[in-house]
């Protein structure tokens, strides 16, 4: 899952929204350091990636990929699985994914002294600024997203226009994930990893 459905996974606190999205940001951090709080939604973030990569709709998914972007089909699936979110979202949440997003992009302004790295600071104020989350409602915008993170991986790849394997597939994509989020949603909310920290 990537940045929105993280977060739509956490708790209601800016601590919560930190910790959930330091996931992709903790390489080098001391996690000794962090508050409890912090800690507790990064281990809630990767409670959910496990559960996510090990799922057999998610796995099945990424064979559905052309033999050249396989390898990073889980990275295109996670930013696809957050335009379908978005997307369906009365399906699984209540209100509105914008309302979502004006509380999200709130509690990330406000956790920016929580950030233990400057790259997550950086990043972060980049989704509030330019409504990341809003534009991943648009195809266009997640074809955009794919493109940049072939460009940043270091070595030839074929990974560019990665959107044409997402859009061949879309229906079979998306009726995985509408019957995939519920039970991820519920795994989530059964471990409770950030409810302990609470307590």
């Amino acid at each position: 899952m990537n940045h929105f459905a993280h977060l739509v996974l956490s708790q209601p606190t800016v601590e919560s929204t930190v910790g959930n999205l330091l996931g992709d940001f903790a390489r080098g951090v001391d996690q000794a350091r962090l508050p409890s709080r912090v800690l507790a939604g990064l281990h809630n973030h990767r409670a959910v990636d496990r559960f996510t990569d090990s799922h057999p709709l998610v796995i099945e998914m990424k064979h559905r990929f052309s033999p050249q972007r396989r390898r990073f089909a889980g990275i295109a699936l996670d930013i696809y699985f957050d335009h379908l979110l978005i997307t369906e979202w009365s399906k699984f949440e209540e209100g509105t994914p914008e309302q979502a997003m004006e509380v999200f992009y709130c509690r990330m302004e406000a956790g920016q002294p929580l950030m233990p790295a400057r790259e997550m600071q950086s990043v972060t104020r980049r989704m509030i600024e330019y409504d990341w989350f809003g534009r991943y409602r648009e195809t266009n915008s997640i074809a955009e997203a794919l493109d940049r993170v072939a460009a940043r991986i270091r070595f030839a790849n074929d990974f560019h226009n990665a959107i044409e394997d997402l859009q061949n597939n879309h229906e079979d994509i998306q009726g995985a994930f509408i019957e995939f989020y519920p039970q991820l949603k519920a795994h989530i909310s059964k471990l409770a990893i950030e409810h302990e920290s609470h307590e």
